[in-house]
């Protein structure tokens, strides 16, 4: 297992945002979330972590051409610093590690010359988390998913999918999935592609990573079987 200390930046709210935070209900204002749609609109307001909302818009758009065609992301569900962004980021893991910051909900990837391409990320609710070094031992799109033996005695309700859950928009793996392994075995963890955005910045699974569906796409076009993944501690 590996321990990092790093804590990823954090971005400050802008005086245009601060004169509205009045407006803004308490559980928005503490989950950082000081740029609305309904404050500033779409038209090209940036927010602290660089993206615009208009940005974040053509982004996160539909993406017809897959097998199940998937829908916009309704940008204003989601914190705006967890839209995708490059930023620097040292460490001292090999370029195209991925390294997962529960902590924060954030995955990293790690890119040349001491940048990272950073996702935003739900993650494992208080009881699942956990942390080590893992790698992708295979890639899936639109996978079956099949609820493990604990999940059906903890819901019952999903034991209608023992046999397996075809791959689709309702599926909980989504467009793309890497199932994650250990000497050789798999976890039953998983980096999975969401559909809900506003699970995004919150602890909500059973130990898997959740990325918004577009981010997932190119994250699993970049990563190869075998790359290396660091889950930090909580």
């Amino acid at each position: 297992m590996i321990s990092h200390g790093r804590t990823a930046d954090a971005g400050t709210m802008d005086e245009h945002a601060r004169q509205r935070a009045g407006r803004l209900s308490r559980r928005s204002f503490l989950a950082g979330s000081a740029i609305s749609l309904g404050a500033l609109g779409l038209g090209g307001c940036a927010n602290p972590d660089g993206m615009s909302l208009a940005e974040a818009a053509k982004v996160y758009g539909p993406v017809p051409e897959e097998k199940f065609p998937i829908p916009a992301v309704d940008v204003s569900k989601v914190n705006p610093k967890y839209f995708r962004r490059t930023i620097r980021y040292e460490t001292e893991e090999a370029p195209g590690t991925l390294i997962v910051d529960p902590k924060n909900y954030y995955v990293y990837r790690v890119e040349e010359d001491g940048m990272a391409t950073r996702y935003g990320a739900n993650v494992g609710r208080q009881g699942f988390l956990w942390s080590g070094d893992a790698y992708v031992g295979r890639k899936s799109e639109w996978a079956t998913w099949t609820p493990p033996r604990e999940m059906i005695k903890r819901q019952p309700e999903v034991a209608k999918y023992a046999r397996g859950m075809p791959g689709g928009l309702d599926n909980p793996l989504g467009a793309r999935t890497l199932h994650l392994y250990q000497n050789g075995v798999y976890t039953l963890y998983t980096i999975y592609a969401t559909s809900d955005p506003e699970s995004i910045g919150s602890g909500v699974t059973s130990g898997c990573v959740g990325l918004l569906s577009q981010d997932m796409i190119q994250l699993y076009d970049n990563t190869p079987v075998k790359t290396k993944v660091v889950v930090l501690p909580a």
